[in-house]
């Protein structure tokens, strides 16, 4: 059975090492603007995640799986994806610093040789402490806010500022560990 992972996020790469399970790489071209947020945040990324894989999984054949992924960063009823600029990612931070918000992973398993196609998403609460704007200035000059959402990385400098999370660690850096491994044993890709 070969494996693809429909992402170019060296993040999920590194975590799906963890499962050691051999897969391939093939970056999913799917337009993630064409869909528009409806209000419901799991079920937002639950759709981007199936259309990541459902692009990929269409130029493949054979026995394969393919895993797609998208994560968002839900805070004061707004998504948060990649910052569009430094100033972009300054307001983010902002709107972050001295709240809770929500990360959501939204992971989709397609296998046609199976017929299965199935997603699901899993959220975690992250407590920011508050910064003040010359902390909010320092961390931004150290260029890890490009392409995260939330303009934050869990697991780089910005952890510093956070108090506690409330769920799976490793869904805020963009995979769902726990829950993927969980599913692929219940479909019998891995024992």
């Amino acid at each position: 059975m070969r494996f693809v992972l429909a992402s170019a996020s060296l993040r999920r790469q590194e975590l799906l090492q963890r499962m050691n399970i051999p897969y391939e790489i093939i970056v999913s071209d799917f337009d993630e603007d064409s869909v528009s947020f409806a209000g419901n945040p799991s079920d937002y990324v639950k759709q981007l995640a199936v259309e990541k894989a459902s692009s990929v999984s269409e130029t493949l054949s054979g026995d394969t799986v393919v895993i797609g992924a998208d994560t968002i960063v839900f805070a004061n009823g707004q998504i948060l994806g990649k910052p569009k600029n430094r100033q972009d990612a300054k307001r983010m931070m902002k709107l972050l610093q001295g709240t809770d918000h929500y990360v959501y992973s939204g992971v989709a398993l397609i296998h046609p040789a199976r017929n299965l196609k199935t997603a699901f998403s899993v959220v975690t609460t992250v407590s920011f402490s508050k910064m003040d704007d010359n902390e909010i200035e320092f961390y931004l000059t150290r260029d890890e806010w490009q392409d995260k959402a939330g303009a934050y990385g869990i697991q780089g400098a910005a952890g510093i500022y956070i108090r506690e999370i409330h769920g799976d660690y490793y869904n805020v850096m963009g995979l769902p560990l726990q829950e993927l491994y969980t599913r692929l044993r219940e479909y019998s890709y891995i024992m």
